[in-house]
């Protein structure tokens, strides 16, 4: 029960986290579900069946808001389904031994990229050039095929994707990413239920993960005009590493570095990751700022503007 529990508290807040940021449900649940001791095969399974109906929810509040591109999702969505597809079917065929370093290893990469893309570099200016198919359709067979392998992925490869591409607005981005996911997720469950059958998922755990996910959907698409995403994927890429850090060191998938290794590589994790949310943090303030200062101004000019137009007239 208790672990039931924790996985519920979980769902909600790694939607809320996947609802406003455009990414890590998959990735957070599943570094979990790897750490309370599933196999990660049975742990993108269980997670992907629960992200049928999040993504579901997810998507009809993005919707119902305005935040969806639907020619961006009509796009990417059918290719990532077929990587998805592709994905599932190839890790139930690895054996959990194999299984488990290389997921850890996806997920340590997916992230790294998300720390250092959002602690970095933030959201990019925005272009009028339309997304090309020619860049969409690659793009969603590789977030659907890292998804399904990595436990999660989508997000983390198709937001970060679309940002850095400055043609759509952010919350767009989200909003279309997070829609896109619903035929990922039905793909990826389809690939594992032919690959592994039901047997390797389980109900309770994708039930409690996905009730959470469902409570916290409409609430994440609400503050995804209010959250900074800058803030917000520092501290859950830094989460993401350090978990999956964790992870790779209790399989042997890395040389053993005793205990005086291991506390030395975690607390300069910890010291990254402490320093990339306060940099995010800053970051976020100081462009706050200067849009206030610049409207200030604006203001100014435009007072100044009518001053002189009101002897004249």
């Amino acid at each position: 029960m208790r672990t039931l529990v924790l996985l519920g508290i979980v769902g909600f807040l790694a939607q809320l986290v996947d609802g406003a940021l455009g990414m890590a449900y998959g990735v957070t649940s599943t570094t979990l579900l790897l750490v309370v001791g599933a196999n990660p095969a049975a742990a993108s399974a269980t997670v992907h069946l629960a992200e049928i109906g999040t993504t579901l929810a997810s998507g009809a509040a993005h919707w119902r808001l305005g935040n969806v591109d639907w020619p961006v999702v009509r796009r990417i969505a059918l290719p990532g389904a077929v990587g998805a597809f592709a994905g599932a079917t190839f890790l139930s065929r690895l054996s959990t031994e194999a299984a488990a370093p290389a997921m850890a290893g996806i997920l340590l990469a997916l992230g790294a990229y998300v720390l250092v893309r959002f602690t970095q570099r933030g959201a990019g200016p925005r272009s009028a050039a339309p997304l090309r198919t020619r860049f969409l359709a690659p793009l969603g067979l590789v977030g659907g095929f890292v998804d399904a392998t990595g436990g999660g992925g989508w997000g983390p490869v198709g937001t970060p994707a679309l940002l850095a591409s400055g043609r759509i607005e952010p919350r767009k981005a989200v909003g279309s990413v997070d829609t896109a996911e619903f035929l990922v997720a039905l793909a990826a469950s389809a690939g594992f239920l032919f690959g592994l059958g039901a047997a390797g998922i389980d109900p309770a755990w994708a039930a409690v993960l996905l009730a959470g996910g469902v409570l916290a959907a409409p609430l994440a698409a609400w503050i995804v005009r209010h959250v900074p995403p800058r803030v917000l994927g520092s501290a859950v890429g830094g989460l993401i590493v350090l978990t999956n850090t964790r992870t790779l060191l209790g399989t042997g998938a890395v040389p053993p570095l005793g205990g005086a290794g291991e506390a030395v590589v975690y607390g300069l994790l910890w010291a990254v990751w402490a320093a990339a949310v306060a940099w995010s943090v800053r970051a976020h303030l100081t462009g706050r700022r200067a849009e206030h200062a610049a409207g200030r101004r604006a203001r100014a000019a435009g007072d100044a503007e009518s001053a002189q137009a009101g002897p004249l007239a």
